[in-house]
């Protein structure tokens, strides 16, 4: 932490020497993922005038070519049903995504991207994707591969004791 700056540092400022090592760990994971996430929110914004969850949730139904009911999608994006319907509501608007009856469930709609709307993310994706190699660029392959198996082993532990709380997230 020596030499790096307070607005680098972001949550992690708030840690101390003495603080539990997983603290300052915990803050390090913040501060960084605050970093990245806050350059692509505002890059996306200056690029292609759109929001991190609106770019979030054409890249869910990128992936389902198909459409995604309200509920899977909104659990996929971790947001409230009331943000993806707001921002469907928008998308559609602008002709990105469509509602159709889902044929499985007469109550409920699929979302589907429109082919603009596939065009345009992909656009956007390719983009996205320069992003992300750049801001990680500084690191080799053995860091960044380092790190992925890191932060696997991160998701292994939290899953493992949120399994001994029997399955308690908050």
């Amino acid at each position: 932490m020596p030499g790096e700056s307070v607005e680098l540092l972001g949550l992690e400022a708030r840690a101390r020497e003495e603080d539990h090592k997983s603290i300052r760990l915990w803050l390090r994971l913040l501060s960084a993922t605050n970093l990245v996430k806050n350059e692509v929110q505002s890059r996306l914004r200056r690029t292609f005038g759109t929001t991190l969850a609106r770019f979030d949730l054409l890249a869910q139904l990128e992936r389902y070519p198909e459409g995604l009911a309200m509920g899977p999608l909104s659990k996929r994006m971790m947001v409230t049903a009331g943000n993806v319907t707001r921002l469907v509501d928008q998308l559609e608007r602008e002709g990105l995504v469509v509602r159709l009856p889902d044929p499985r469930d007469r109550r409920a709609v699929r979302v589907r991207l429109t082919p603009e709307g596939r065009r345009r993310f992909a656009r956007m994706a390719a983009v996205h994707e320069g992003w992300i190699v750049e801001l990680f660029g500084r690191l080799t392959r053995e860091e960044r591969d380092q790190l992925y198996g890191l932060l696997a082993a991160l998701k292994r532990s939290v899953g493992q004791a949120l399994a001994r709380e029997g399955g308690r997230t908050g």
